[in-house]
């Protein structure tokens, strides 16, 4: 079995920071791409950033230059540090892995519950 959790999400001031963090745990083999997607109120979940487990990193437009994914290997813990967060920003952030586990020798897309994300004006 393999969990994803999610963590970090909050209320945020306007032009603030959050630091949301997703750990892996379970019977894990390896860990390929992780990915953060978020999904406002009424709107499709998005893609907004992913890394690869060698730390080769991609962002969607809206967020280059403020969110820095990155990957604690070592932990299984994939990170979204979010700055300069803009009222569009608030979202559910959910964090994505492909996951390849002791018994089943092949990727498999994991989801992490989700975390809120609020930014006040």
């Amino acid at each position: 079995q393999v969990q994803l959790v999610d963590s970090g999400g909050g209320l945020v001031q306007r032009g603030g920071s959050l630091r949301l963090s997703c750990a892996a745990s379970g019977s894990i083999f390896s860990i390929g791409d992780m990915d953060w997607y978020s999904q406002a109120p009424g709107k499709q979940r998005e893609w907004v950033a992913g890394s690869t487990s060698a730390g080769s990193t991609n962002y969607v437009d809206s967020v280059k230059g403020r969110f820095t994914i990155s990957i604690d290997n070592a932990k299984n813990t994939v990170y979204l540090q979010m700055n300069s967060l803009k009222s569009e920003d608030a979202a559910v952030y959910y964090c994505a892995a492909n996951i390849m586990t002791m018994a089943r020798r092949s990727y498999l897309l994991y989801w992490g519950q989700g975390t809120q994300v609020t930014v006040s004006s």
